[in-house]
């Protein structure tokens, strides 16, 4: 869900085992590999799978799941895997079209007829195939303040009637851009198909049938886990503790929690085209649907002289799924990102492989990928790299940066505070279409933007300069801080709000530019 982390050259992983694989990479190697990780970087607990040729050849936890409890990480701890989750969605709805109840090509609003997109002609041909691909011509992220951070009450016709009211960044079909709403109508897709909500179907017809024991679709259903891994972020030098993160409408889009233990019965499944159980006598879904999942539907990257280390020639998004290639490998992988969750699912169908990496740091959540990208390098031959090094460096960096742009930001309006400004002029209702009300008040004399459907989106702004305030946000599990600028009228009263990040680093799922606030006359 993810810049929360998004890596759409995502990660591409690979094998290890018990003894000692022909690459020359074994379980000790990855155990040293994942303690050197935890101590690059500030993280919490990291636990990681490897199948090959049907068999689970590593599974295991490393780290604890929480700071406060200290209790340790195993191979079934409970992580968000988030937008893995996507993957679940493209095969339910495998399901259904293996059973005749559904088409790739049928038309979106012939199942869901609320479904309303900016103009006519893309509301009349979106298909089932564009729910799942990122080529609806919106922006990155488009409409996620309906979900993120979590807590509001938007409901499933919302995303239905939002999308309406989105101004396209790009022509129809021309261009990817990741989109979590839309996935969220698929899930509803399923439900008025099978009669059936997302997460029952989940549950019954995938997660229960695969031996996914301790998995679930959603974060309602965890009740009193004991065995669940607690998000944490970092701050300052140290790291701080997050709460779950807890959103039922994100579901389809980013919503299971499992374990590298039940990843790996979802991984094998895949590597045996859809088949399972003994002498995979059983079927998820069949080998034409997998072929529809795993094919390239938009266009992410192509080079004729790729990188001699990698030889990485294109890149492409699937249903679902990521696909690239890799020393004349196709790779098959996706990534997920929620606060204080990272994860990563890697398929090599050729080699019969596949990996996955669960994380609960943010800070050291760079590890989901220079995991995979040392454990894959060793098994492709490719000459070796230090990627925890790297990744390591690459937080550092990111950090600097932001601290930089925000750290002059409120010098800024700590340097405007001696500014006269007559901030009644701000007060006031504003509506955006499809985010609802914000309510800009005084309380006890300081400037407060409250929105109405987003509770955890509330907080004092602080004058910046000109007509933008800046907005400092009482949720802090993210960096989410905001630019609002006004548009004043001849009186100089305020009438609209446009909004963005504050730090350049700002998770592209804070949508803020994407609202257009204006003065509703109550």
């Amino acid at each position: 869900m993810k810049k929360l982390i998004l890596f759409l050259s995502l990660a591409i992983i690979f094998p290890l085992t018990n003894s000692i694989l022909a690459q020359g990479i074994n379980s000790s190697k990855i155990d040293s590999l994942v303690k050197r990780a935890l101590e690059s970087t500030p993280s919490v607990g990291i636990a990681v799978a490897v199948v090959k040729d049907g068999i689970k050849i590593h599974s295991k936890g490393y780290g604890i799941k929480s700071i406060d409890s200290k209790q340790e990480v195993d191979e079934h701890t409970l992580f968000a895997i988030a937008s893995n989750t996507k993957a679940f969605t493209a095969a339910a709805l495998s399901i259904l079209v293996d059973e005749g109840k559904l088409k790739w090509e049928d038309k979106v609003v012939d199942h869901t007829p609320e479904f309303k997109m900016y103009n006519d002609y893309v509301t009349a041909n979106f298909t089932i195939v564009d729910l799942l691909t990122h080529r609806s011509g919106l922006g990155l992220g488009a409409g996620d303040l309906m979900f993120f951070p979590d807590g509001a009450d938007f409901t499933i016709i919302d995303v239905l009637h939002s999308f309406q009211f989105q101004k396209p960044v790009s022509a129809f079909r021309t261009k990817y851009d990741y989109d979590n709403l839309l996935y969220i109508v698929a899930g509803e897709v399923v439900a008025r198909i099978s009669g059936m909500s997302w997460v029952d179907f989940v549950q019954t017809r995938i997660l229960d049938p695969l031996g996914m024991t301790t998995s679930v679709p959603t974060s309602s259903m965890l009740g009193k886990n004991s065995n669940l891994a607690l998000p944490h972020d970092s701050e300052g030098e140290g790291i701080k503790q997050l709460t779950t993160f807890d959103s039922d409408l994100v579901a389809a889009a980013g919503g299971i929690y499992s374990s590298v233990d039940d990843l790996s019965n979802w991984l094998i499944m895949q590597l045996n085209n859809g088949k399972y159980g003994k002498e995979l006598s059983r079927e998820l879904f069949s080998e034409e649907q997998q072929s529809q999942m795993w094919r390239p539907h938009t266009h992410l990257g192509f080079t004729t002289k790729p990188n001699p280390r990698t030889r990485q020639h294109f890149a492409a998004y699937g249903l679902g799924w990521v696909i690239t290639d890799k020393q004349g490998k196709i790779i098959i992988s996706h990534t997920g990102g929620l606060p204080g969750m990272l994860s990563s699912a890697v398929l090599v169908p050729e080699l019969s492989l596949g990996i996955v990496v669960l994380t609960n740091s943010l800070p050291g959540g760079y590890a989901f990928y220079s995991i995979s990208e040392i454990i894959l390098d060793s098994f492709l031959e490719i000459e070796e790299k230090d990627w925890i090094k790297e990744s390591a460096d690459r937080a550092k960096s990111t950090s600097n940066e932001s601290d930089s742009v925000t750290t002059r930001v409120w010098n800024m309006v700590e340097q405007s505070k001696s500014s006269i400004i007559d901030i009644d002029n701000y007060v006031g209702t504003y509506k955006d279409n499809w985010f609802g009300e914000v309510e800009i008040a005084l309380n006890d004399g300081k400037l407060w933007f409250t929105s109405k459907r987003s509770p955890k989106l509330n907080g004092q702004m602080f004058y910046y300069q000109a007509t933008t305030f800046a907005v400092k946000w009482e949720y802090t599990d993210m960096n989410a801080d905001a630019f609002a600028t006004f548009n004043l009228d001849e009186q100089g009263k305020g009438i609209g709000i446009k909004m963005k990040g504050i730090s350049p680093n700002i998770d592209f799922s804070f949508d803020f530019q994407d609202l257009d606030l204006k003065r509703v006359e109550k």
